[in-house]
C-alpha cells in the first residue's frame, strides 16, 4: 500500500543525506515498524510522505500511485497521519477536534452526516478519550493528549494508518492498549506503519520490522530476523543481550550495564575499559 523506493533526501545546510537510497514497503493487512537509533531517519519519512520536504531522489507511492498525482484531500482520505510533534493552539473540546478528522471527507457545504458522527464517536471510544469529549485539548494532560491525536486519525479513517511514535507519554496499560489497537486495525486489511523506539512492543505486534541506521535500512524482516544481539549493538552503540518474551516468545532486548570511556564510546560487551 505505502512504498519508498530508493528514496533519498536531505536537510538544508545537513552534513549528510537523511535518507539515502531507502526502499521499504507497508502491505496492507499487515503492521509495519520503522525503528532506529536518533536521527537514523524515522521521522524524515514521514515528513515526504506528508510532503513537508522534498527529496532528492527516488519515488513514494500509495497504492502504486506516485504520490505526487494525490491533491491534499485526496491523500487525505487515503492516508491518516499522526506526526511526531503537534501542539494544542485551538480552544476545543475534544470531541471537536477528533472530528477535525473527518474534514476531508465532508461534502461541500461542509455539513457533519451521521456516519461522520458514529466514526467520530467510535473513534474516541477506541482510542480511551470517549470520557473526555467534553474536555477542552489545552486541559489534557500528555497521555490524554496523545490519546486524543490518535482518536483524530481513527476518526479520519482511510486505507493506510502512519504513526510517529504514538506511545509518548503513555502508560503501560494505555501503551499496550493502543499497540492491540493498531495490530486489530492492520488484521482488518489497513497498512499500518508504526515509527517507535519501543522495540520490545514493536517485536511483540509488527509482522514487518525495518531497521534504519544513518539514513539507511540497517535490516529488514520479521521481527526475529531484526531483533539480533550483534545488529543491534552495531546500530545502537550499547551492549546488550537478545532474550525471549516468557509470555508471547517474541525477541526481546535487554540492554546491560556498560563503563564508558574517556573519549565517551562504550564497549559492546559491556566489559570495563582496559588502560
Amino acid at each position: 500500500m505505502i512504498r519508498f523506493h530508493e528514496v533519498t533526501a536531505r536537510y538544508p545546510r545537513a552534513t549528510r543525506e537523511a535518507l539515502s537510497g531507502v526502499s521499504l514497503s507497508a502491505a496492507a493487512g499487515t503492521l509495519t515498524a520503522i525503528v532506529g537509533p536518533n536521527g537514523s531517519g524515522k521521522s524524515t519519512l514521514v515528513r515526504l510522505l506528508l510532503r513537508r520536504m522534498p527529496r532528492q531522489a527516488g519515488r513514494i507511492e500509495i497504492a502504486s500511485r506516485p504520490i505526487e498525482t494525490f491533491d491534499a484531500r485526496d491523500l487525505a482520505r487515503r492516508v491518516a497521519v499522526v506526526p511526531q510533534r503537534e501542539s494544542a493552539v485551538f480552544s476545543l473540546p475534544v470531541h471537536e477536534y477528533v472530528a477535525l478528522g473527518r474534514y476531508p471527507h465532508e461534502g461541500p457545504w461542509r455539513a457533519a452526516m451521521p456516519r461522520d458522527v458514529a466514526l467520530v464517536e467510535q473513534a474516541m471510544g477506541d482510542a480511551g478519550v470517549a470520557d473526555l469529549a467534553m474536555r477542552d485539548i489545552l486541559a489534557l494532560s500528555g497521555g490524554e493528549w496523545q490519546r486524543a491525536r490518535i482518536a483524530r486519525a481513527l476518526a479520519q479513517g482511510g486505507d493506510a494508518l502512519v504513526l510517529d511514535e504514538p506511545t509518548t507519554f503513555l502508560d503501560v496499560g494505555h501503551e499496550m492498549a493502543m499497540f492491540e489497537l493498531f495490530a486489530t486495525l492492520a488484521r482488518s486489511g489497513r497498512t499500518v506503519l508504526v515509527i517507535s523506539h519501543q522495540l520490545n512492543l514493536i517485536a511483540r505486534f509488527a509482522g514487518v520490522m525495518v531497521l534504519l541506521h544513518e539514513g539507511r535500512v540497517a535490516a529488514a524482516g520479521p521481527p526475529h530476523a531484526v531483533m539480533q544481539a550483534s545488529t543491534l549493538e552495531r546500530v545502537y552503540q550499547w551492549p546488550l543481550v537478545v532474550t525471549r518474551d516468557p509470555a508471547v516468545g517474541a525477541p526481546t532486548l535487554v540492554p546491560l550495564r556498560g563503563t564508558r570511556h574517556s573519549s565517551g564510546s562504550l564497549p559492546l560487551d559491556g566489559s570495563e575499559p582496559r588502560s
